[in-house]
């Protein structure tokens, strides 16, 4: 039995409809992300899981519980949620474990010293119970922030886009910190981005949502290796997309060549197709049939981001180890390396 279903809903600002017919569910002990851009309706999907807006169609359950529905909106105290915010929402006159035990306060007073405790060691903020909120950092901030939320132990912890104010590499930590802690607690998590890496590094399942509606519901790998819509495609991981026609279900007629997948096309053989390819599917390779010129370059560490243009003007993205360091207008040779092939009907 899930212990979160949102059926069918519809939400929005007077006659606006920003959410329509929106489903999905989430599991006990399962991270989940809302990942699309601005204005594509994950934020007022997690208010209205939240209790912060009212729907008027379909049914939120949490805990076999209906929490909303049209004519009714449990408060958000009456749900067993926690949330955390984008800008931490932290009591600055408060001190960290006065902040983090602001939930607990009808709790014995040894029930909230013991949680608060093991809060500020599992988030890492053992030693830094007297301190302000001023006296931290942004990541530091963020981690009380956490904590405050999961001291009252709720069923389930939603997050609205709650690293974006930090750097990337602390965003990128914080993100595994936070998974593992929400593992560890048996907490239930959604998690509303805009950030792919981000939902990757958390989620077990991502939503990827356009204009008020899931387009798909996935794994992170099915997500980038299996899209099945253009724009999920296209919103998600770097690629570009190349014309070919469909020979069979799983060969396509290309100006790379005839490229073979193990993935069937559904489209019917002669269908001209747009053919999504990922930046590691074209590697390098001294003896490559495909000769490409150097146009731009990222380097990334262990990997450098090429953009080869090739003799038909197309410009495609290729990851090289660091070692093969590449000046711009070199011409170098790749293959193509890809096991699934992804097309989409072209409309033009």
């Amino acid at each position: 039995m899930p212990l979160l279903k949102v059926e069918n809903i519809t939400a929005g600002y007077g006659r606006e409809r920003v959410i329509a017919s929106l489903s999905f569910h989430v599991n006990r002990g399962e991270i989940v992300s809302l990942l699309g851009p601005s204005g594509c309706g994950k934020t007022t999907a997690l208010r209205a899981i939240a209790g912060f807006e009212p729907i008027s169609e379909g049914q939120i359950v949490i805990s076999q519980m209906v929490a909303s529905a049209p004519g009714l909106t449990l408060p958000p105290e009456q749900r067993s949620i926690g949330m955390v915010f984008q800008d931490y929402a932290l009591f600055p006159h408060l001190t960290i474990s006065e902040n983090i035990g602001f939930g607990l306060r009808k709790k014995p007073a040894v029930d909230r010293k013991v949680q608060v405790a093991h809060l500020l060691d599992a988030t890492g903020l053992t030693g830094m119970g007297e301190r302000y909120p001023h006296e931290l950092s942004g990541g530091q901030q963020q981690r009380v922030a956490l904590a405050r939320a999961l001291a009252p132990r709720p069923t389930i912890l939603l997050m609205d886009e709650p690293f974006s104010n930090l750097d990337v590499e602390l965003r990128e930590r914080l993100s595994v910190e936070v998974r593992d802690l929400l593992k560890s607690e048996g907490i239930s998590g959604i998690l509303v981005t805009h950030d792919q890496h981000e939902a990757f590094a958390v989620s077990d399942k991502v939503g990827v949502m356009r204009s008020g509606e899931i387009l798909q519901w996935d794994t992170p790998y099915n997500l980038y290796h299996e899209p099945n819509h253009r724009f999920v495609a296209d919103f998600i991981g770097q690629g570009r997309f190349i014309p070919g026609v469909v020979r069979s279900p799983e060969t396509f007629d290309t100006e790379l060549g005839l490229l073979h997948g193990n993935r069937s096309c559904t489209q019917a053989t002669g269908t001209r197709v747009e053919i999504l390819i990922r930046p590691d599917d074209l590697v390098p390779d001294t003896n490559g049939e495909i000769e490409a010129v150097v146009k731009d370059k990222a380097f990334k560490g262990a990997e450098i981001l090429y953009t080869l243009e090739l003799p038909t003007g197309t410009r495609l993205l290729s990851l090289f180890p660091s070692h093969y360091d590449h000046h711009l207008g070199d011409t170098v040779r790749v293959r193509m390396d890809a096991e699934h092939l992804i097309c989409f009907a072209r409309n033009d």
